[in-house]
């Protein structure tokens, strides 16, 4: 598995495999980065097995210092470059033998950790194993975040298959595992990847129209806000040739309005969990919010509602938690569904339906609504407890422009009639001032729900 990895990297020679500070970097730079790094892990005595974190972006230096590590066979934990200092539970939690932390300008420091005492089971057992890992942190939204322990030689398995090449915008980090899915896909393929430095709308639709990117992997959120920026009018975007979406349901209003101002894009639903991987998905269509699921090493089931997976790449793993695994390898998701012949529309984290009356509310669908009303910024909709329903809607909407308050939930009413079942109706209105999402451009509602998210990580 590693050997095929390197030989694949050899094959692209002076190809750009990544643009850092606006210069193109070629395959044959970042295969002679791995050699150095290789060479700077043994000066360092940083041997087969041991745990390594690793600080920084996706720059050559990173990239090299990541692959060669693979190829060491180490435990890799990717920590964002926005991170001041590692911290401190991190680095107790992964058992860490090392540090590499890169800077702005690519330049590296390392330091050697006192080890731990006692080896944790999952992380011997890769050992023995000789194969390469991979530690990830859940966001612990939550509650306290949970470290997934993978197995790196399993998650490259599907990148060994040809796909075309694109030119991509990276927009997760590597300490997410839609990043190290991102990377992978297009160093395997013969891509170029292109980081970011900021995430805005404005940003992002530089980076597309400077390096002409034809890729960009995000999420419904991010997607909004480039619509009501409207950045994408001041840019030229005509290299974007797919945009792919995951880590939450998309509005269906949002994936519509994307469809008119970029006709000439293909949307694509991806889906994955830090427990699993990336699954293979394929959208019905541009337009549309269903999507078929599972393939070679991937297998889904959906009972009761809720969505199953099992998967040849699934984790060893929690290093602070009992395995969410059932005795045949099987995980609950905690994502309710909706199935029609071989695809699914994912409806939202179960855990976050609001119960009306015995009626289940999933915030996603009444949110796609309220999107499409005039002066309407985002909305996030949770649930508030009701003695007499046991809850009730709420939206929290961010506007475009000042407004009347009751001439606004007067106008949300009846804009939402016809549009939504009864029960599903906001009854209460909060005009919002704040930007309801995560680092990762995920929708956040932890400050408002009553119940705990009970389910698996990071969906992405």
């Amino acid at each position: 598995m590693r050997h095929w990895l390197l030989e694949r990297l050899g094959e692209f020679g002076d190809q750009p495999a990544l643009v850092w500070h606006d210069r193109d970097h070629s395959y044959r730079e970042l295969r002679d980065a791995v050699g150095a790094w290789r060479d700077r892990l043994a000066d360092w005595r940083i041997h087969e097995g041991e745990c390594v974190v690793l600080r920084g972006g996706y720059s050559p230096g990173v990239c090299g210092a990541l692959l060669a590590l693979i190829l060491n066979r180490n435990v890799i934990v990717p920590v964002s470059p926005s991170a001041v200092d590692v911290d401190a539970k991190l680095l107790e939690l992964a058992q860490a033998d090392a540090v590499i932390a890169f800077d702005d300008d690519d330049a590296s420091t390392s330091r050697r950790i006192g080890a731990a005492q006692g080896v944790h089971p999952l992380l011997r057992q890769l050992r023995q194993a000789g194969a390469p890992g991979l530690l990830l942190f859940t966001s612990g939204s939550t509650g306290e975040r949970k470290a997934v322990l993978l197995d790196v030689d399993r998650l490259l398995e599907k990148f060994s298959k040809r796909r075309p090449p694109f030119r991509t915008l990276v927009f997760m980090e590597l300490d997410h595992i839609g990043g190290f899915n991102t990377l992978f896909h297009v160093l395997c393929d013969g891509g170029t990847l292109v980081p970011l430095r900021e995430r805005t709308p404005p940003a992002v639709a530089r980076a597309i129209e400077r390096h002409r990117v034809q890729l960009l992997p995000t999420t419904p959120t991010f997607l909004n806000m480039l619509l009501v920026s409207e950045a994408y009018r001041e840019h030229d975007l005509s290299s974007l040739e797919l945009i792919t979406y995951g880590t939450e349901p998309m509005p269906e209003s949002t994936l519509l309005a994307l469809n008119a101002v970029l006709p000439k894009v293909r949307f694509k639903q991806t889906y994955g969990l830090s427990e699993l991987g990336i699954l293979p998905s394929a959208s019905k269509d541009s337009q549309s919010p269903w999507l078929r699921l599972g393939g070679d090493g991937f297998e889904t089931k959906v009972v009761d509602g809720t969505l199953w997976i099992r998967a040849r790449s699934a984790m060893l793993g929690y290093l602070n938690a009992p395995s969410p695994f059932d005795a045949d390898g099987w995980l609950n998701t905690g994502d309710a569904v909706e199935v029609q012949g071989d695809y699914l529309r994912i409806l939202g984290r179960a855990s976050e339906a609001i119960n009306v009356g015995g009626e289940k509310v999933y915030p996603a669908e009444v949110e796609s609504v309220l999107l499409r009303m005039e002066n309407v910024r985002d909305a996030t909709v949770y649930g508030k407890r009701n003695p007499v329903t046991g809850n009730v809607v709420v939206a929290a909407l961010r506007l475009l422009r000042p407004e009347d308050p009751l001439r606004l939930d007067q106008r949300m009413r009846e804009f939402c009639d016809g549009r939504l079942q009864p029960y599903k109706i906001p009854v209460l209105l909060q005009i919002d001032d704040e930007e309801r999402h995560s680092a990762r451009f995920k929708k956040t509602r932890s400050e408002f729900q009553n119940t705990s998210n009970t389910g698996p990580g990071d969906r992405t």
